[in-house]
């Protein structure tokens, strides 16, 4: 049973601040560049708290996180951020093209409290595991500033539509609270909701489902991490209605036919007598192999339309120069159990999994091992810039794939499987500073 509840969110205030100067991507999405450029914006840019400068004169006294809660609680102190005077949810559209298309969607979400929960009790799930570094600096920012600045993206299967109905109703009722468009051309727009029977119909929806994170989940091990922390610490007076027993998430219906999921292509390098005919011969054994034209932007482009249009067969595509494209398609009858020996049989079924275990790891020899450490492997979110790596011979090939079905990922979730890292590329992703969730009040 999914808990969600309404809260007090901390809004950046509209009459002392810009909207487009203040608010960040998710920290683990800015670069250095960005970082410069959000401290450059504006004083109040959520940059000093989200992911500040580390100094090299940086001391227990004074570092990144105690800047962080520094900063924080000036501009609560000075009404830069203000709570707002009832708990509310939050209607959280965002409206954006799908990269590489012409194709406009609007995104439909809401933000509010979820309670945390174990992943053993069955209600959350993780579709990828976390490394401990990224956690280990979450939770230290987490102890410093008691506030959640970003979101936790979660997804859920509701087919009545219901919770997008009201949330829609909310948005079409009057002008938002936020409407900012951000340096990737994406609109969010937010709306407080405060009506009681709306909040109360949006809790009853939620409370049937099951919850998967979508992005987010080092934020959300945080979460936990620092909640058991807090109630070690208050012992036998620990209360279960206390914020830090909850989270700020942002929630979104996998049947809204809003949501979109891009591939995330992979790019090999490094590896000792790689040869395209020498794979190729490994190929031929489970694959029909379809040699392309992949010279100009405009066949690389049909190319990834046609590798859309064969998904049924499990295509992949493989460059590896000489402007060519390979197209792979699973032989009719393959039997998964011998190619991929030791997955579960949901795992066989995705393109990720069947390119990482059967091709990277059996024919390349490139281990999970390497995997982790990126040793012989990188990523790139879009195959032009896979291929250009190729061409201009930082890499040795280039493995292009299909985007995974949200279906996929609750179906696998919810069973207690777990996807290769970087499966999964949620797009848009959602603002950090939209809304701020504190965990002491």
């Amino acid at each position: 049973m999914a808990q969600v509840y309404p809260f007090r969110a901390y809004r950046y205030n509209p009459a002392k601040a810009d909207f487009r100067r203040v608010l960040t991507q998710p920290y683990d999405k800015i670069t250095p560049a960005m970082q410069e450029k959000y401290y450059a914006a504006d004083p109040h840019n959520l940059i000093t708290v989200e992911k500040g400068r580390v100094h090299a004169t940086d001391t227990p006294q004074d570092n990144v996180y105690t800047r962080a809660a520094a900063a924080l609680n000036a501009w609560m102190a000075g009404d830069m951020l203000v709570a707002d005077a009832a708990p509310c949810f939050y209607a959280y559209l965002q409206e954006y093209t799908i990269p590489g298309t012409q194709e406009k969607r609007t995104r439909v979400s809401f933000i509010g409290a979820g309670k945390l929960e174990e992943y053993e009790a069955g209600v959350v799930f993780r579709h990828e595991r976390t490394l401990t570094g990224p956690k280990a600096d979450r939770l230290e920012l987490l102890r410093h500033t008691q506030t959640h600045t970003g979101q936790i993206f979660m997804i859920y299967s509701d087919a009545s539509c219901r919770v997008d109905a009201i949330l829609r109703e909310v948005a079409a009722a009057g002008a938002p609270a936020t409407d900012v468009r951000d340096e990737y051309g994406v609109a969010h727009r937010l709306w407080p909701v405060s009506d009681a029977a709306k909040i109360a119909e949006i809790q009853k929806v939620m409370a049937g489902q099951k919850l998967v994170i979508a992005d987010g989940h080092h934020r959300y091990e945080t979460a936990i991490n620092y909640r058991n922390e807090r109630r070690a610490k208050a012992g036998a007076g620990a209360s279960a209605d206390a914020p830090y027993e909850r989270t700020m998430m942002t929630f979104v219906n996998t049947c809204s036919k809003e949501l979109t999921i891009l591939p995330t292509h992979r790019v090999v390098a490094n590896v000792k007598d790689f040869s395209w005919e020498g794979l190729r011969g490994k190929l031929a054994a489970w694959f029909e192999i379809e040699t392309l034209a992949g010279a100009n932007a405009e066949e690389r482009a049909a190319f990834m339309r046609k590798l859309v249009a064969e998904r049924a067969r499990r295509a992949l595509g493989v460059y590896a120069g000489g402007g060519k494209i390979h197209l792979l398609k699973l032989k009719a009858g393959t039997d998964m159990a011998a190619l991929l020996p030791g997955e579960e049989p949901m795992q066989r079924g995705l393109d990720v999994v069947l390119l990482h275990r059967g091709i990277l790891e059996q024919m390349l020899g490139i281990t999970q091992q390497a995997v982790t450490a990126e040793a012989n492997l990188t990523y790139e979110r879009e195959a032009a810039t896979a291929m250009e790596a190729v061409d201009r011979g930082a890499a040795q090939a280039a493995f292009l794939l299909n985007a995974v079905d949200a279906d996929e990922v609750m179906r696998i979730a919810t069973a207690g499987g777990v996807m290769p890292q970087k499966s999964t590329d949620f797009f848009p992703k959602m603002l950090s500073g939209i809304a701020l969730y504190r965990v002491d009040g």
